[in-house]
This record gives structure tokens, C-alpha cells and sequence, in this order.
């Protein structure tokens, strides 16, 4: 038994909460991709549903949880996906959504929160300041706050994706897997180490946002003073002391690549898969192209957990 909050009961049952459309999302074998790498690559596409990344996974439970009790509003703190994932599903269930996010966030990502009818309040500073703000909102208010990777409903939703991994029979030998606040990369992780054991869970993180990945790797939570990547989903710098310990139950490693490698790996999506993906979503590629020879004849599944990216950003990065 892997030792973690998670519980693999309540993951299956979390698809009967989940909308369909955000479930058993396309997973099949790049070609193209796989003969520029040097190994075997299948794609898990996560963006393909009206908010274009994972997290409505999780946010479904989350509304379809707080409706159940009777609430009516809640708040969050999102770099943008979350946002625009709690805004959808709230939404849908009549509930209030405020959503708390710096002003550096991509105008894209904060357009659709805008546009799902969520109340978005913006601060300065990075996302930890946003989280800092989600929490007075929640006790000035007196409404349920929503923490990515914290509440268990984010990562059993995220979770999701790893029984569709597991179930789809394949021959996957390494699982890439962003890693951000952790949702995702614990969930996945924890359902891959209970059902295929012998897969190999790599999550992958920028060097310009390191402290999850150093967290991991001393088995202790490292913060770090500010972050500096392109890839703003995964940018935080205070690591939640629970899901760590999740996370050292569950990782086989954690390793940092480069932007340029991040933006290199955008590139090879758009141009060999015909994606167009946000950084995040590119990390497992970059970690390909930074050790080839550690995959090269692998069977590797990456999992492309976001498509909201500003156009002109993405062309300065991928077209420049």
C-alpha cells in the first residue's frame, strides 16, 4: 500500500462527479515526436475541453462538495487555470466564484476567468501573494478557500488521469509529469505506483521555480525568496508540508530543466503533434531533450496538462 492522503476508492468513484467531457481525454502515440527524441512517445492531452487543462478534474468534485453542503460561494487563489477550471464548474452548480490572481498572469488566462463569470480580483506581487489574499477574502467573507494541491479534491481529480493511464494497457515504461503545487503530480503518481508499480513517475519543474523539486529532494520544504520562469502554472515557491510527504510516497524523481529547453520542447509539440500548449505543458518534453540518453528506446508518456497561453508571448517564444 502507497502510504498517502489519497485513497484509490474515492478516485474511481470522483468519475461519476466529473463531467464527462473532462474525462478519458486522448492518449495515443506521437510518431513524429517520438523519431525527433529518440524514443517511444504517447501524448495524454489535457486541453481539449472548454477550459484546456486539467483542472476542472478537480474542480468538479470540489463544487459538486461545497453544493452538497449547502455553500454558495467560495474563493481561490490561481495562477489562471484553476480559475477558469472552479469558475466553469461553479458556474454550473449556481455557486459564487471569486478568484484571486497577480496581475502578472497571462491576460489570456484572466480573460476567461473573466468571461466565465467569476469576480477576479488581482494583486502584485507573484502567486504566493495571491494565495495570501485568497485566504483573507475567504475569512473576510466567511466562504469555503479552495487550495490547489491541498484540498484532496484537486488531487483525486487530477488523479483521474493516472487510472486512464493505467487502464489504457500500454507499454508505457516513464510517466512526465509537470509539477507545480503538486495536485497532479501526487495524484497521478499515486494511482501509477498502486496499479503499475514498475512505471517510472518523473515529475519535472523549471529551474526558475526549483522549490517543490528541492522540497523532493531533501525531504523537507524549501522555499524559495522568488521564481523566474516563462512557465507561470508551476511557479510557486512555498511547498504545502502535506503534499510533499505525498509526493516522496509517490516520485521516482524530480528534475529541473532550462526555459530554453522549456521553449525548445513547446516548438517540437506545435511543429511534430500540431499543439499549441502553454509552458507547463511542455516540461516533460524538455526533460526529454535534456537526457536523451536516459529515455532513448523508452516507452514515455507526457502529459499535456494546459493550453492557455497569450498568442504573442507564444510567438515571441516559439516563432522568434
Amino acid at each position: 500500500m502507497i502510504a498517502t492522503r489519497l485513497d484509490l476508492a474515492r478516485v474511481r468513484a470522483a468519475r461519476r462527479d466529473i463531467n464527462p467531457m473532462f474525462l478519458d481525454t486522448p492518449l495515443y502515440e506521437c510518431d513524429a515526436l517520438g523519431r525527433e527524441l529518440g524514443c517511444t512517445v504517447s501524448i495524454k492531452l489535457e486541453t481539449a475541453n472548454p477550459v484546456r487543462c486539467f483542472k476542472a478534474r478537480g474542480t468538479e468534485l470540489v463544487a459538486g462538495l461545497l453544493t452538497g453542503q449547502g455553500r454558495t460561494a467560495v474563493v481561490c487563489a490561481s495562477a489562471g487555470n484553476l480559475g477558469q477550471a472552479l469558475a466553469w464548474s461553479g458556474r454550473r452548480r449556481g455557486l459564487d466564484v471569486t478568484v484571486v490572481a497577480t496581475r502578472r498572469a497571462p491576460a489570456a488566462k484572466l480573460d476567461r476567468i473573466r468571461a466565465l463569470g467569476a469576480e477576479l480580483l488581482l494583486t502584485d506581487g507573484d502567486f504566493e501573494t495571491a494565495r495570501e489574499r485568497a485566504g483573507e477574502v475567504a475569512r473576510e467573507r466567511g466562504i469555503r478557500l479552495v487550495e490547489d494541491s491541498l484540498d484532496l479534491e484537486t488531487c483525486e481529480g487530477a488523479a483521474t488521469i493516472g487510472l486512464e493511464l493505467a487502464e489504457a494497457g500500454s507499454s508505457v515504461d516513464t510517466v512526465l509529469i509537470a509539477l507545480g503545487g503538486g495536485a497532479m503530480a501526487t495524484g497521478v503518481g499515486y494511482v501509477l505506483k498502486t496499479l503499475s508499480p514498475d512505471v517510472e513517475v518523473i515529475c519535472v519543474q523549471p529551474h526558475g521555480a526549483p522549490a517543490m523539486t528541492r522540497s523532493w529532494k531533501q525531504r523537507r520544504v524549501v522555499t524559495t525568496d522568488s521564481t523566474d520562469t516563462i512557465a507561470d502554472g508551476v511557479a510557486g515557491r512555498f511547498p504545502i508540508p502535506e503534499v510533499l510527504d505525498d509526493l516522496l510516497a509517490v516520485a521516482d524523481d524530480a528534475v529541473l530543466v532550462s526555459e530554453a529547453s522549456i521553449v525548445a520542447g513547446m516548438r517540437l509539440l506545435l511543429h511534430h503533434a500540431g499543439l499549441v500548449v502553454e509552458p507547463s505543458a511542455a516540461l516533460g518534453v524538455a526533460a526529454i531533450l535534456e537526457d536523451r540518453n536516459r529515455f532513448a528506446g523508452r516507452h514515455v508518456a507526457t502529459i499535456i496538462c494546459g493550453g492557455n497561453v497569450d498568442l504573442d508571448a507564444y510567438d515571441r517564444w516559439v516563432r522568434g
